[in-house]
């Protein structure tokens, strides 16, 4: 099974979105690290001048001795969230939000208590905050400041979701940059899929415009080119069968007459030549209808206007049917009657050929539908034969192809150009026509058109 990957311009898409991410989630990571860091840096150098400041200040009321001390890291607390703590000899001293020293990590406590000066960012009672430790000089006290960074913290959240936003945005806008830049460098290669499309289509005069782009030139040039001279080819194909058809036509007349009147006494004729003479027949009548089917292709003109009729679809089936010799088929018909606009003699001729099939290829018809839908009228053609292989449900509609019996003479008489008339009928009036397995068995043959207002 053949896996579909994305697109050349999803692709194309997609590798600008990397690369502007890489780009751009790089740029932010080293902005935040130097953001942060020098805001950070910043707190903390402002913290250590501000505790230096007040150890300061709590010396100088330990040395007057004036008995304040309290009221002074009280004084020293002003941020509701920041905390001072002086361990002395009695016990530990607080103010401002209470908080356990012994939330407090050991090690920083070993290093103030050792003399040494020390800051840490720790998280105490669920707050960040700057950890400040300074040695009290007059008598040896320990002095702890806790400066909280509920403000950093929401600047870092705030540079964080910029920096993301920017990123994402980035990322999305390379992507659609991308796409743009794709579609317009393959836009020569989707006008080429589009031209090449409706040749395949039948439209042997499409071309490419002309380009001044020195890349692009070389490659116009050619399919125009190329289309050109495969509408020359199949105009010559399709001159050349009218030619040769319309030259046929006398001879196969003077060969039909002659057939007749060896028809006429058959009862002089013995076994072996009533024989011949059956093949004979056979093979006249045959040729005859294979010649009608070849002037009838080569006669097509693509830019002809054809007669337009309002017909009932429903009635053209039923006049179809009603000429035709032996039992009829079932009909299934709505219940409104199902209009199309187009010309009667090609549609006529449509339903008849996927009679014909039928009778041929099929074992005939067991059911004809006139139905409608999806919005468009539909034909069905129900077979009681052996079906429609699915590597042939295509091929059929092609010209000289008789699916499993190419190749193979009987008495069915087929020409192999009937559902190739049928489809360019369809095609004509624009629809479509194909084949699947009628339930229960057999073919069963759609031709499905655009449905007409009343």
């Amino acid at each position: 099974m053949r896996i579909v990957g994305p697109s050349l311009r999803w692709r194309v898409a997609m590798a600008f979105g990397l690369v502007s991410l890489v780009l751009t989630g790089a740029l932010a990571t080293v902005t935040w690290n130097l953001a942060s860091g020098y805001m950070l840096r910043q707190r903390e150098d402002s913290a250590v001048l501000q505790a230096t400041v007040d150890v300061r200040l709590v010396e100088a009321s330990l040395r007057a001795g004036s008995g304040g001390l309290r009221d002074l890291l009280a004084g020293l607390t002003t941020d509701s969230g920041s905390t001072v703590l002086l361990e002395r000899e009695d016990g530990w001293l607080t103010s401002g939000r209470q908080v356990d020293p012994a939330a407090l990590p050991r090690p920083l406590m070993e290093l103030a208590e050792a003399g040494v000066p020390a800051r840490q960012r720790v998280v105490v009672d669920g707050v960040l905050v700057i950890a400040v430790t300074l040695p009290v000089a007059t008598d040896g006290s320990t002095y702890v400041e806790l400066f909280p960074l509920p403000e950093l913290d929401r600047t870092f959240r705030f540079l964080s979701a910029v920096l993301i936003a920017g990123v994402a945005t980035s990322a999305v806008l390379a992507v659609t940059l991308g796409s743009w830049l794709g579609r317009r460098a393959l836009r020569p290669l989707t006008e080429l899929t589009a031209a090449a499309s409706r040749v395949a289509g039948g439209d042997l005069g499409t071309r490419l415009p002309d380009t001044a782009d020195p890349d692009l030139a070389p490659l116009t040039s050619s399919f125009n080119r190329t289309a050109g001279a495969l509408e020359a080819r199949v105009r010559r194909d399709i001159r050349f069968a009218g030619d040769v058809s319309h030259e046929l036509r006398s001879p196969l007349t003077t060969m039909a007459n002659a057939a007749a009147v060896l028809e006429r006494r058959r009862d002089e004729l013995g076994g072996t030549s009533r024989q011949a003479l059956d093949l004979l027949t056979g093979e006249v009548d045959r040729f005859q209808r294979m010649v009608v089917d070849l002037l009838e292709i080569s006669r097509e003109d693509p830019d002809a206007a054809d007669p337009v009729d309002l017909l009932d679809l429903g009635e053209l089936v039923a006049a179809a049917l009603a000429v035709r010799p032996g039992p009829a088929p079932a009909v299934e018909r709505a219940a409104a009657p199902v209009l199309v606009r187009g010309d009667r003699r090609r549609l006529d001729r449509v339903v008849v050929n996927l009679l014909d099939n039928a009778d041929r290829y099929g074992g005939g018809p067991v059911r004809v539908g006139v139905t409608r839908h999806a919005g468009r009228a539909r034909v069905e053609v129900d077979d009681a034969g052996p079906g429609v292989p699915e590597h042939l449900r295509e091929q059929v509609f092609e010209r000289f192809t008789r699916g499993t019996r190419a190749g193979r003479r009987g008495d069915d008489g087929g020409t192999g150009l009937g559902l190739a008339l049928v489809a360019q009928h369809v095609d004509r009036h624009g629809g479509t026509v194909h084949v699947c397995d009628r339930p229960g068995g057999g073919a069963r043959f759609v031709v499905e058109l655009p449905e007409a207002a009343p």
